[in-house]
Order: structure tokens, then C-alpha cells, then sequence
């Protein structure tokens, strides 16, 4: 009988079909094309790769490129965080706006903003500067994937700080510290497990990047965009999946460091209220060295926040001009040819609603299963869900098309939306599986007293208290997902063009005026999601 019910997971058949559908799901779209890919190439062709000089100094330069970018992403994320957390600025409010609104911005908006600003037609560079320079390469990619990921940084880096229970910065004030001292001693200390989870999860979104790269690095190569270049340029998939590969090997390591550092976590941040502190013997009056550092830090966060409103405005800009940077007559023209974009605009809006939905609901089912049922394969589901987060969009986009080849599958529009859903799914399953450990079991065990199976448990009873982090992990799976480019540039056909794939072939080909205005239309439509999300949210709240 136990053996039985094991196999049946508590005796629920309802159930037990969902379980084998996850695991089904979870084998066919992320482990079977992981396994085509390393079955694709030869032992003498991986060699020959390993061996040839070129690929070395590729290697080389995505991991330069993954630490300096890395580090300095954390570094400004860092900074921002503490001068809204603990700096006491004005206009946190509006500081603390920044990363987030960025942060859900389309990922190629930032390469395209950079080249409009900083290119050899750039509007700083050129027409304010009056310069004939080229940034396209190492500093203009380190610049691009700066700004683009700080606020990954600031998000992680500001829950750690305000985690860190006040007090103890107000007693070291009292026995006489300086606001420097208290921050090297006791702020910094307990912030370095949030600074070690921010660079590590950063390190693998930065090494898989695929947008600035392909837009930003000109003649600076890594291994994310080479994985394209070499199957769509040369035809050469054993060398473009051996390249795949030798990305994916790092990724996973510093995904499953920075898993195991998230476990510890909570025992560097010693809990208490926000972090923004004023000691009580401290009156009103402020020394000046207190004063500088308020002044340097609002100055700080007023050139973060000017780079990023710059990128928005240089998009908007960009797409009423005649041609960028040489005639800036103001015209309509691109704004018209989105006319000739409405196939890839109803394309990258359904397959991402599809995909954002399936994301969602597999997250939820899959971290239920894992976290409130007895089932079999537990640990398998755990890690196959979080498995993608670590393998680098272009890798996963191209071993999904070797699967699907090897399947004689060649429905394009399925296998996006499976992208999609399988890209964005990490987040949404660790949002969801954290409130699962919020929620006390009592609760299930209430509804199956009063006889419900555990399916309606989960929809009925946990589905309704999680609404809020259920409808935010749609939204972001949503709105990452109308800006998809990596994993997908792979599986598109003539039949099933994409908006964010569009803008990166009009950028390449300097169409950079018709590549603006569809980066900004579905920069608006993204905002435009995200507003109506959180009416929705809001709304919801009131009624309950």
C-alpha cells in the first residue's frame, strides 16, 4: 500500500497525471534538447575548437568582459541601493523608480539607446562633442551591460539592506562611530552575502547576454553571439553547439554557487525595520562630512537616473528624426513604416501571453509539487525548473531547434512559445516555491479535512492567498517575453517573425530611425502592460 501510494501521490490520480505531465514537459523541453546538443558534435570537432587560438582569445574575452561588466554593475547597484536604503536622500522615492522601470524595459533597448548616444553618429559624442570615435567594441560593451544590469543589482543588493537590523548602526553611532566606520564595520560586513548572491547572479545573465553584444561589441567577439554567427554565418553547428557548451559549463557553476549562497542568506541579514536610521542622540544638525556624503550620493543617483531617462529619450528621439546624428528633421516616416510590423508586433504580444500563461501555471504546479506533496522525483522537478536560469539563451534556443529536428518538428510558433515559457519559468517557479515556504501546511490540511482533493487545495485555497506573487510572476514572464531575443532568434521563420528580432535586423542593417520607433512601441506596450497589471493587482486587493 505504500509503494502504491507513492507512485499515486497520496491517492490522488488528478494529481498524479499532473505530476507525470510536469515531468514529461520538464524532460522533453529542457533536458532532450540539452542532449541533443552535446550529442551534435564529433570528439575530433570539439577538439579542433578547443585547440584553435581564435576561440581561446573568444573565451577570453567574454570571461574579461563577464567580470568587468559584472563588477560594475554590482559596484553602481550597490552604491544606488545604500543611498536610497541607509543615504537619506531626497527623492529616494523617485530614485527607487529607476532600477525598476529599466529593469522590465526590452534588453535590446539599451545596445540600440547606447549606439543612438554613443555611436560615431552619437548625439553626445558627435553632436555635442563634436568627436570622431568609435566606443563600438570592449568599453562601449562594458558601458551597455553596465547600465543594462544594475538594476538586478539594486533589487537584490536593496532587500539586503534593509534587512539589516537598524540598531546596531544606531549603537555604534552612539558610542561615538563615524557614519564611514559604522559602514565599514558593521553595513558592509553583513552586506557582502547580498554583494556575493548580486555579482554571481549577474556574472550569469551578463555571460549569456545576447543583445548588446550583437549590437554594441562590433568586432569584439564572445561566445553568445559567436553560438549564432557561427550556425546562421558559417553553417558550422558542431563548432557553434562546442561554443554553446564551454558557455554553459561556467553558467551552471555560478548558478549553483549562487543557489547555495541564497540558502544562507537570512543569516547575514539580521532582520528588523527599513534601514534608513538617525541615532537618537544626534539632533537635526548634521556635520558636514554627513552633508558631503548626501550631497555625493544624490549626485550619483542623479547620473545613474539621467543614463537611463537619457536611453528612453534617445529612443523617442531617434524615432522622429530623418536619419540619426546628419539630418534631424523631424518626420513621421518611421512612425508610418510600423505599418509594415504588424505581424511581428501580434506575434511577439500572443506567443508571450501563451507563454507567460504556460510559464506561470507550470511554475506554480511544478513548486507545489516539489514543496507540499510526497511525490517521487521531487529533486529532479526542483532543479530541472531552475535548470534554464543557468543555460544561456542562445545555447537553449539552438538545442531546442536540434531537438526539434531530431524530432521532425517544424511547427515555429510552438517551439517559441515553448521558449518563452521555458526562459522565463526559473523566475516565476522561485517567486512562487518562496511563498509556498511563507504559507503554513495547516491550511492544506484544513481543506482536505473538509475533503478537498489536493488540486482543488492548490486553486482553491493557496492559489488565492499567492494571487499577488502569481500575478507578478505573469507580468514579468509577460513582459520579458515580448522582448525575447536570444532564445528565439534561432526558431523564427518567414511565417513567425518576431518584433525584438526586427529591431536587431533593422539596427544591423542602420536602419536606426524605423528600429527606434518599434523599440519604442513596444516599450510603451510594455509599460502599458505593466500599468494595467498592477490596476489589476490593486483592484483585486480593494475587492478582498
Amino acid at each position: 500500500m505504500g509503494r502504491r501510494s507513492k507512485i499515486k501521490i497520496e491517492g490522488s490520480t488528478s494529481l498524479t497525471i499532473v505530476w507525470f505531465c510536469v515531468c514529461l514537459f520538464l524532460t522533453i523541453s529542457i533536458i532532450f534538447p540539452l542532449i541533443c546538443s552535446l550529442c551534435t558534435p564529433k570528439l575530433d570537432q570539439v577538439i579542433q575548437v578547443l585547440e584553435s587560438s581564435v576561440w581561446k582569445q573568444t573565451v577570453w574575452n567574454t570571461l574579461c568582459e563577464t567580470l568587468c561588466s559584472t563588477s560594475a554593475a554590482v559596484l553602481i547597484g550597490f552604491i544606488y541601493a545604500y543611498a536610497v536604503v541607509k543615504g537619506d536622500i531626497p527623492f529616494a522615492r523617485f530614485f527607487s523608480l529607476i532600477p525598476f522601470i529599466h529593469l522590465v524595459t526590452p534588453p535590446f533597448v539599451g545596445g540600440l539607446s547606447f549606439i543612438l548616444l554613443l555611436g560615431r553618429q552619437g548625439f553626445i559624442t558627435h553632436t555635442i562633442l563634436g568627436l570622431d570615435v568609435s566606443l563600438y567594441g570592449f568599453w562601449g560593451l562594458l558601458i551597455a551591460q553596465s547600465l543594462c544590469f544594475f538594476p538586478m543589482a539594486y533589487m537584490i543588493l536593496s532587500q539586503t539592506l534593509r534587512g539589516i537590523n537598524p540598531s546596531l548602526e544606531k549603537a555604534a553611532l552612539s558610542l561615538g562611530g563615524s557614519k564611514f566606520r559604522v559602514f565599514s564595520t558593521i553595513t558592509l560586513p553583513l552586506s557582502l552575502p547580498g554583494l556575493l548572491s548580486a555579482f554571481l547572479f549577474i556574472a550569469v545573465s551578463v555571460m549569456s547576454d545576447f543583445g548588446n553584444p550583437m549590437i554594441v561589441a562590433g568586432r569584439y567577439k564572445v561566445l553568445a553571439v559567436e553560438i549564432y554567427t557561427q550556425l546562421t554565418g558559417w553553417m558550422n553547428k558542431s563548432a557553434s553547439v562546442v561554443l554553446g557548451c564551454m558557455l554553459v559549463i561556467p553558467s551552471i557553476l555560478l548558478f549553483l554557487w549562487q543557489n547555495k549562497l541564497n540558502k544562507n542568506l537570512r543569516a547575514a541579514t539580521i532582520g528588523g525595520r527599513d534601514g534608513v536610521f538617525k541615532p537618537e542622540n544626534e539632533k537635526k544638525s548634521f556635520s558636514k562630512r554627513n552633508l558631503f556624503s548626501k550631497i555625493l550620493l544624490t549626485a550619483f543617483c542623479s547620473l545613474i537616473s539621467l543614463c537611463v531617462i537619457a536611453q528612453f529619450l534617445a529612443i523617442i528621439a531617434g524615432s522622429f528624426q530623418q536619419l540619426w546624428g546628419i539630418n534631424t528633421t523631424f518626420t513621421l516616416s518611421h512612425i508610418k513604416n510600423l505599418s509594415r510590423c504588424v505581424l511581428e508586433l501580434k506575434n511577439s504580444l500572443s506567443f508571450a501571453l501563451i507563454g507567460a500563461v504556460l510559464s506561470t501555471l507550470i511554475a506554480c504546479v511544478a513548486s507545489f509539487i516539489v514543496y507540499r506533496t510526497k511525490s517521487p522525483l521531487k529533486k529532479y522537478i526542483d532543479i530541472a525548473a531552475q535548470l534554464p536560469a543557468a543555460i544561456p539563451g542562445s545555447l537553449f534556443g539552438l538545442s531546442l531547434s536540434l531537438a526539434a529536428a531530431a524530432l521532425k518538428f517544424k511547427n515555429s510558433s510552438v517551439l517559441i512559445i515553448i521558449a518563452i515559457t521555458i526562459g522565463f519559468m526559473p523566475f516565476s517557479y522561485k517567486s512562487i516555491s518562496a511563498s509556498f515556504a511563507q504559507i503554513k501546511t495547516s491550511l492544506d490540511d484544513g481543506a482536505r479535512v473538509l475533503g478537498a482533493s489536493k488540486l482543488k487545495t492548490l486553486f482553491t485555497v493557496l492559489a488565492p492567498v499567492m494571487k499577488g506573487t502569481i500575478f507578478n510572476s505573469f507580468i514579468y514572464d509577460f513582459v520579458r517575453g515580448v522582448g525575447t531575443m536570444s532564445a528565439v532568434i534561432f526558431l523564427v521563420s518567414f511565417k513567425t517573425p518576431l518584433a525584438s528580432i526586427k529591431i536587431l535586423n533593422l539596427a544591423e542593417q542602420g536602419f536606426w530611425g524605423d528600429a527606434a520607433a518599434l523599440a519604442m512601441v513596444l516599450t510603451l506596450i510594455t509599460f502599458g502592460i505593466l500599468g494595467a497589471g498592477n490596476l489589476i493587482i490593486k483592484l483585486w486587493s480593494r475587492k478582498k
